[in-house]
């Protein structure tokens, strides 16, 4: 069965930096396109980063443009999501999944506040 497990959250100051991982297995990750999700308290989930099966494209909202950075490793079966300038509104429980599969990981939490 698909399983993602996303790590790397934790609490920062605004303007800090942290690198989210998620590490897939139970599918072939290298053939499938994944997407970063976030859900703060109180909204709806959002879509944050795409990235294609071959990383030759990427896409972010617009909210994140400039800051966040959506990379993979195939070979580590691994999807990453490098974020900088973070602002308190980055706050949210932070989710990877595949685009075919409805599978969720348990989410790695990021808190920004000072």
């Amino acid at each position: 069965q698909v399983q993602l497990v996303e790590s790397g959250g934790g609490l920062v100051q605004p303007g800090g930096s942290l690198r989210l991982s998620c590490a897939a297995s139970g599918f072939a990750f290298s053939m499938y396109s994944m997407r970063w999700y976030r859900q703060a308290p109180g909204k709806e989930r959002e879509l944050v980063a795409g990235i294609s099966s071959n990383a030759g494209s990427t896409n972010y909202a617009d909210s994140v443009k400039g800051r966040f950075t959506i990379s993979r490793d195939n070979a580590k079966r691994t999807v990453y999501l490098q974020m900088n300038s973070l602002k308190p509104e980055d706050t949210a429980v932070y989710y990877c999944k595949a685009t075919q599969f409805s599978s969720w990981g348990q989410g790695t939490q990021v808190t920004v506040s000072s």
